[in-house]
C-alpha cells in the first residue's frame, strides 16, 4: 500500500525547492534547447498558400517595384510566411490568368456546342478575375492582420505573466522566457524570436531585440507597447513599493486600451454593418425578383447561368470581402478564451465521422429536389412505365384551375432546346436542394460542436466563479498551507459551485494518483485542465505553479494579483458584450429572420410571374384559330411576343440561385458576427451555423412554399375568371 503523504513531507519538500532562486544563471543547455524548438516551429508544415506561391513562384518570376516588394515582404515577415514578395505577385497573376482562361474556355465551349456566343458570361468571367487578382494581391495583407489579431488576443496574459514574474524576481530577461515558454500562438513565436534574434547575433541585448519587436506593434498596439516599456522603466526604479505600482500600472494601461479600443470599434462598425445587410441581402433579393421578366425582355440574353455567377459567386465574394474589411480593423485582447486543442472530445470535432451521417441523411433530400431532371431521362422513365410529365388532371388531383398544367412544364426553346422546368410542383420541389445542403452542414457542424459546447458551458460558469475560488487560495497560501493540501481546502469551501469540481479533481490527483501539483493540472491524460480548457484558466495555474517554486508568500502575493485581474477582466468583457450585443443581435436577426423571409416571398412572386405568363401563353393558342376573337388576339398576340415564356430563366433556377445564396451569406455573415462578438473562435462559428442556418433555410422553405402556393393558386384562379 502507498504511503499517505503527510504535510510534513509536503513542507520538505518545499523547502528543497525555494533553494533554487531565480536569480540563479540561465541554463544555456535549456536556452539552445529553446533555440532548436524554435527553429523547429518556424520550420511548419507549409500552408496551402505558401505551397501554391512556391510552386508558381518557381516557374515564373514576376519583377515588384521596390515599394510594393518593401511592404509586402514587411507583411510576410509578421505573419512568419516563409514567401518572398516575387512569388506573392506571381500566385495572385497567374490566378486571375486561370480565371479568366477557365471562362473564356468555357464561353467557347458553348460557342462549339450550340453556337450561341456568351458575351455576359465572358464579361463576368474578366470580372470575377480581376476580383481574385485583387484579392490575392492584398492576401499577405490579410494574413498578417490575421497573425495580428491572433496575437493580439494573447498580449494581455503575456504582459500578466511578465508582470506576475518581475514583481518577485527584476529580471526582463526570465520574464519574456517565461511568457514565451506559457503562451499560447502566434506572439509565443514571436518571444522565442526575441531570444532567437540576440541568439544569431541581430542584436546584442534581449531589451534590444524586445525593442525592436515593439515597433511592428507601435501602430496596432500603442497599449501593448506603452505596457512592455512600463515594465523595462521597472528595473531602473530603486524603492521596491514604487515598482510594483509600476508593473501594475502597466497591466492596467492594457486592459483600459484594449477596452477603449473595441468600445471605439463598436461605433465604426454598425455603419459599415448596414450596408452589408443592404448591399448583400436587400437589393439582390429584390433584384432577383425581377428576374423571370428581364431575361425575356432582354430576348434570352440574361441566362441562369449567369445568374448563378452573379448572385452566387460574385456578390457574395462581394459580401465577403466588405465583412472581412471590417474584420481586419477588430482589435485584438479580447475574446473567447476557451483552449479547442486541450478538450478530450477534440477529436471529434476533427472526426469525419460526422459528415457521412450528414451526408446519408441529406443526400435522399437532394434527390426528391432533382427530382424533375431525373423523369427527362427517358431510359430511365419508360424502364419503369412512366411519362415525362403529368398534368394535375392526370394524377386526378382536384384543381380545377390547374387541371391542364404540367408538373414539371419544360418547354422547347426556339433552338429545339428543353427548358425548364416552369412547372409549380418543378418550384416546389426545386425548394429540397438548398434544404439538403443546410441539412448537411447542419447535422454535421452540430454533431461535430455538441459535446465541446457543454464542456465550454461548464467551463464558463468556472471561469465566472474562478475569481473568488482563487482568492480563497491565495489566503490559504499565505497562511502556509502547502499548494497540493489548498486545493483540497478551497474545494471543500465550494460545495455546490462549478469550481469545486475542478479544485476537486486537482486534490485527488495530488492525493490518490500521487502526481505533482503541475502534473496533477496539466496532465495530458488526467490533468484537470483538459476537462475545463480555458486560457484564462491556464494562465492563473501555470503562474501558480512556477510560484510555488519560489515560496508560498510569492505564491500567495501572485494568486492575490491575478484575482485581481480576472476580476477586471471580467468586467471589461462584460461591458464589451453589452457593447457589441445591439449589433450582433440585429444583423442575426436580419440574417435568420427578414432575410429568408423577403427571400421566400420573392421565390413565390417569381413562381407567379412565370403562371400568368404561361397561361397567357395558353390563352393566345386558343384565340389562335377563333376569328371572332381577332382584335383580342392580336393584342395579346403582341404582349406575348414581347414575353416569350421559352426564353425566361424558369423559376426553379431562380429558387436554386436565390437558396444558395442565403446559405453562402449565412456562412459568411456567422464567421463575422462571432469574430466580432469573440474573435477568432472556430468552434462558436461552427455552433452558431448549424443554428443559424436550420432556422434561416428552414423559414426560407416554409415562406418560400406557402407564397408559391397562395400566389400560384391566386393567380390561376384570377386568369380562369378571364
Amino acid at each position: 500500500m502507498k504511503k499517505m503523504v503527510t504535510t510534513k513531507d509536503i513542507l520538505d519538500k518545499y523547502s528543497k525547492k525555494i533553494e533554487s532562486s531565480l536569480d540563479s544563471p540561465i541554463d544555456e543547455g535549456k536556452a539552445s534547447q529553446d533555440y532548436i524548438e524554435f527553429k523547429k516551429e518556424m520550420s511548419h508544415e507549409p500552408t496551402r498558400y505558401e505551397k501554391w506561391a512556391k510552386s508558381m513562384g518557381t516557374f515564373i518570376k514576376l519583377k515588384v517595384s521596390e515599394k510594393d516588394r518593401a511592404k509586402i515582404q514587411k507583411q510576410l515577415e509578421i505573419a512568419h510566411v516563409d514567401v518572398t514578395p516575387s512569388q506573392a505577385v506571381t500566385l495572385a497573376t497567374l490566378a486571375m490568368l486561370f480565371v479568366f482562361v477557365t471562362t473564356f474556355l468555357i464561353t467557347f465551349a458553348f460557342y462549339l456546342i450550340n453556337g450561341s456566343t456568351q458575351i455576359l458570361f465572358l464579361f463576368l468571367g474578366a470580372l470575377a478575375s480581376l476580383f481574385v487578382f485583387y484579392y490575392a494581391y492584398t492576401l499577405p495583407r490579410r494574413i498578417a492582420n490575421s497573425w495580428r489579431l491572433q496575437a493580439s488576443s494573447q498580449m494581455v496574459p503575456a504582459v500578466l505573466y511578465v508582470v506576475i514574474y518581475m514583481k518577485h524576481t527584476s529580471n526582463l530577461e526570465r520574464a519574456i522566457e517565461f511568457a514565451s515558454q506559457h503562451l499560447e500562438g502566434p506572439l509565443a513565436l514571436d518571444f522565442k524570436k526575441i531570444f532567437y534574434d540576440v541568439e544569431i547575433g541581430k542584436f546584442s541585448t534581449i531589451k534590444q531585440s524586445l525593442d525592436s519587436y515593439l515597433e511592428s506593434w507601435q501602430e496596432y498596439a500603442p497599449e501593448f507597447v506603452e505596457s512592455i516599456h512600463l515594465v523595462e522603466s521597472s528595473l531602473y526604479e530603486p524603492s521596491e513599493p514604487r515598482r510594483i505600482q509600476i508593473l501594475e500600472k502597466a497591466l492596467q494601461i492594457i486592459l483600459d486600451g484594449i477596452y477603449e479600443k473595441m468600445l471605439k470599434y463598436s461605433r465604426e462598425i454598425r455603419s459599415p454593418m448596414t450596408n452589408v445587410y443592404m448591399l448583400g441581402i436587400i437589393l439582390p433579393t429584390l433584384g432577383l425578383a425581377l428576374l423571370p421578366l428581364a431575361s425575356t425582355l432582354l430576348g434570352g440574353t440574361l441566362q441562369w447561368q449567369h445568374v448563378f455567377v452573379i448572385f452566387n459567386v460574385l456578390i457574395p465574394f462581394g459580401v465577403f470581402y466588405l465583412t472581412s474589411e471590417i474584420l481586419l480593423k477588430r482589435p485584438g485582447g479580447y475574446g473567447e478564451t476557451s483552449v479547442l486543442e486541450l478538450n478530450p472530445d477534440y477529436p471529434k470535432f476533427k472526426s469525419k465521422k460526422p459528415w457521412m451521417t450528414a451526408t446519408l441523411i441529406a443526400f435522399p433530400i437532394l434527390i426528391l429536389g432533382i427530382l424533375p431532371f431525373i423523369f427527362q431521362i427517358d431510359f430511365l422513365t419508360s424502364t419503369i412505365g412512366l411519362k415525362n410529365d403529368y398534368t394535375f388532371g392526370q394524377l386526378g388531383i382536384p384543381i380545377s384551375s390547374l387541371e391542364n398544367s404540367f408538373l414539371f412544364d419544360f418547354k422547347k426553346s426556339p433552338e429545339g432546346k428543353m427548358v425548364g422546368p416552369f412547372g409549380l410542383v418543378g418550384v416546389l420541389l426545386s425548394l429540397l436542394v438548398p434544404l439538403s445542403i443546410a441539412l448537411f452542414f447542419t447535422t454535421a457542424y452540430k454533431l461535430k460542436t455538441r459535446e465541446l459546447i457543454k464542456s465550454r458551458q461548464k467551463t464558463k460558469l468556472l471561469e465566472e466563479e474562478f475569481n473568488n475560488s482563487v482568492f480563497q487560495l491565495g489566503n490559504r497560501l499565505c497562511d502556509g498551507l502547502p499548494a497540493e493540501i489548498a486545493f483540497g481546502k478551497v474545494a471543500e469551501s465550494t460545495q455546490g459551485q462549478t469550481t469545486q469540481n475542478f479544485f476537486s479533481m486537482v486534490n485527488l490527483n495530488i492525493q490518490q494518483a500521487g502526481m505533482s501539483l503541475e502534473q496533477s493540472i496539466f496532465d495530458k491524460k488526467r490533468g484537470a485542465i483538459i476537462y475545463y480548457p480555458s486560457a484564462l484558466i491556464s494562465t492563473a495555474m501555470r503562474i501558480l505553479v512556477e510560484s510555488v517554486k519560489k515560496g508560498l508568500q510569492i505564491a500567495a502575493r501572485s494568486l492575490m494579483s491575478i484575482s485581481d485581474y480576472v476580476k477586471n477582466i471580467q468586467k471589461i468583457n462584460q461591458r464589451l458584450r453589452d457593447l457589441l450585443a445591439e449589433i450582433v443581435s440585429d444583423m442575426k436577426s436580419n440574417m435568420t429572420f427578414l432575410a429568408p423571409l423577403l427571400a421566400g416571398i420573392v421565390v413565390g412572386l417569381a413562381s407567379m410571374i412565370t403562371l400568368i405568363l404561361n397561361k397567357l401563353d395558353g390563352f393566345q393558342q386558343i384565340l389562335t384559330g377563333d376569328t371572332a376573337n381577332s382584335a383580342a388576339t392580336g393584342t395579346l398576340g403582341a404582349v406575348m411576343g414581347i414575353f416569350n415564356l421559352s426564353l425566361m430563366i424558369p423559376p426553379y433556377f431562380i429558387q436554386l440561385s436565390i437558396g444558395l445564396y442565403l446559405i453562402e451569406i449565412m456562412f459568411i455573415l456567422t464567421a463575422a458576427l462571432v469574430t466580432i462578438d469573440s474573435g477568432k473562435d472556430v468552434l462558436k462559428e461552427k455552433y452558431d451555423l448549424s443554428k443559424n442556418l436550420m432556422r434561416g433555410i428552414l423559414l426560407y422553405v416554409i415562406t418560400a412554399f406557402f407564397s408559391i402556393v397562395a400566389l400560384t393558386m391566386l393567380a390561376a384562379i384570377s386568369l380562369k375568371t378571364l
